[in-house]
C-alpha cells in the first residue's frame, strides 16, 4: 500500500471518529446512554439491542440464501426451502423480542401494519403509490 493511500485511510479514520457518536466509542457511555433510555422511556434497552443486532444478522442470513439461489445458482430444493424455513423462525424470535422489548403486542403491531398498507394501498397494489406517497406515511 502506498504512503498516500496509507495516509488517506488514516485521514478517513480519524474523521470517522469525530462524527461517531460518544456511546458508539465508549463502553461507559453506551452503559449511561442505556440506563438513560431504561429509566426515561418504557423500552428495556438490552432485549432491545438483543433484537435489532439479531434482526439484522438473520435476516442477513436469510438474504444470503435468496441471493445464491437467484444469483449463483444454489438449487431451490428442500432443504434450502427448510433453511430459510429456520432463519424466519429466527427472524420471528428477533421480531417477539423486540415487540416485548417496546411493551408492544404482536398484534397490534401487525393490525398497524395492515392498516397502513390498506391506507396506502387499497385493495391492490399499484407502483405511484409506492413511489408517491402522502404526508406521514412512513
Amino acid at each position: 500500500m502506498s504512503d498516500e493511500v496509507r495516509k488517506f485511510l488514516n485521514s478517513y479514520g480519524e474523521f470517522v471518529t469525530k462524527v461517531t457518536s460518544e456511546p458508539s466509542l465508549d463502553q461507559s457511555s453506551l452503559d449511561a446512554r442505556m440506563k438513560e433510555i431504561d429509566s426515561s422511556a418504557p423500552i428495556e434497552s438490552a432485549r432491545l439491542l438483543t433484537a435489532a443486532l439479531g434482526l439484522g444478522s438473520e435476516t442477513g442470513e436469510f438474504v444470503e440464501i435468496v441471493k445464491k439461489m437467484f444469483l449463483q445458482g444454489k438449487p431451490a430444493s428442500e432443504d434450502n426451502i427448510f433453511h430459510m424455513k429456520r432463519e424466519l423462525g429466527d427472524i420471528m424470535w428477533y421480531w417477539a423480542t423486540a415487540c416485548m422489548a417496546l411493551k408492544l403486542d404482536p398484534y397490534e403491531v401487525i393490525k398497524e401494519n395492515q392498516d397502513k398498507l390498506e391506507a396506502r394501498y387499497g385493495e391492490k397494489f399499484e407502483i405511484d403509490r409506492s413511489e408517491h406517497r402522502k404526508d406521514g406515511d412512513l
